[in-house]
């Protein structure tokens, strides 16, 4: 499996110069089942980056523009009446895919944000009073700019928990950007990415996952970081247990990316980030933000 992930990161590492760590996150993110978040400026590779997951994954891929007038309705479908049959037809949204791409989804409303909801957490929608399935897998990849921009709705909580991870790519390093000024055309690259896992294969990688052994000693060690962010004053409030899992889960994920079967403590420190930054919050009257308090996580709780 190790193999797998490794030529699919090598695959995208070309279309995405110099973003080796986050790729291999983001690769870690969907081979655990969960849903990526990508935060940064405009012009950053976002939109690059989830076509290409697509793209080496083998899936079906649909890609959504949210605006300001976008409704739920534009996303999940809905139904139309036909004359000649006198009854009404569903017709479904891009929703009905393998991965969705929400671009710029705090562009949109808080109503038609709350509308991924129930396809993000149970692989479902409901419309009209019935329940109607997604294809599996199901992704959704959204990306965002930052809330400092105008123009944007802030993604409420409930609907941040239900990204496994959220990634920054920031600024290309002066080789890659070399580079690119060079005339290296990413986009003519994107559209010869080879595929190089298959559906199957990818739910194989899921169900090893789980089969990647946590010791006891390392259970206790992600227990005293969750139990950190639910007594330390600087915090809000603690992480969640579905945050607790979802740390469990990346680390895992990121083991056997490694070729391992099992968890060590450098797992969990590496995917800590992308897991719980935006799950964190600092209290009104501490300084910082998601990424200070891991910071802060990482050097107050010990490993043993």
């Amino acid at each position: 499996m190790q193999k797998l992930i490794d030529q699919a990161a090598r695959e995208i590492g070309g279309v995405l110069l110099g973003k080796e760590r986050q790729v291999r996150l983001a690769l870690c993110c969907l081979i655990s089942g969960g849903h990526l978040l990508l935060e940064d400026l405009p012009g950053m590779g976002k939109t690059t980056l989830s076509h290409a997951l697509a793209r080496v994954l083998g899936l079906d891929y649909r890609r959504v523009q949210f605006t300001s007038d976008l409704l739920p309705g534009d996303i999940l479908g809905t139904s139309v009446f036909e004359r000649d049959s006198g009854r009404f037809q569903f017709l479904p949204g891009p929703i009905f895919t393998q991965v969705l791409l929400a671009d710029e989804i705090n562009r949109s409303t808080p109503k038609t944000q709350s509308a991924l909801l129930e396809a993000m957490a149970e692989g479902q929608v409901t419309l009209e009073g019935q329940t109607r399935a997604l294809p599996q897998p199901f992704f959704v990849i959204a990306t965002q700019n930052p809330i400092s921009q105008s123009g944007t709705y802030p993604l409420p909580e409930s609907q941040l928990d239900r990204f496994l991870m959220r990634l920054s790519l920031g600024y290309p390093d002066p080789s890659a950007e070399r580079r690119l000024l060079a005339g290296e055309d990413t986009r003519e690259r994107l559209a010869t990415l080879r595929q190089c896992m298959t559906p199957a294969q990818l739910q194989q990688a899921r169900a090893a996952v789980e089969r990647v052994h946590v010791s006891e000693p390392l259970l206790d060690y992600v227990q005293r970081l969750i139990a950190y962010t639910r007594g330390a004053p600087e915090f809000a409030f603690g992480l969640s247990p579905r945050g607790a899992l979802a740390l469990l889960r990346s680390a895992r994920a990121w083991a056997l990316g490694q070729g391992r079967g099992h968890v060590l403590p450098e797992d969990v420190q590496l995917v800590l980030p992308a897991v719980v930054e935006h799950r964190l919050h600092a209290n009104v009257d501490q300084q910082g933000d998601g990424s200070a308090l891991v910071d802060q996580l990482l050097r107050r709780v010990a490993v043993v």
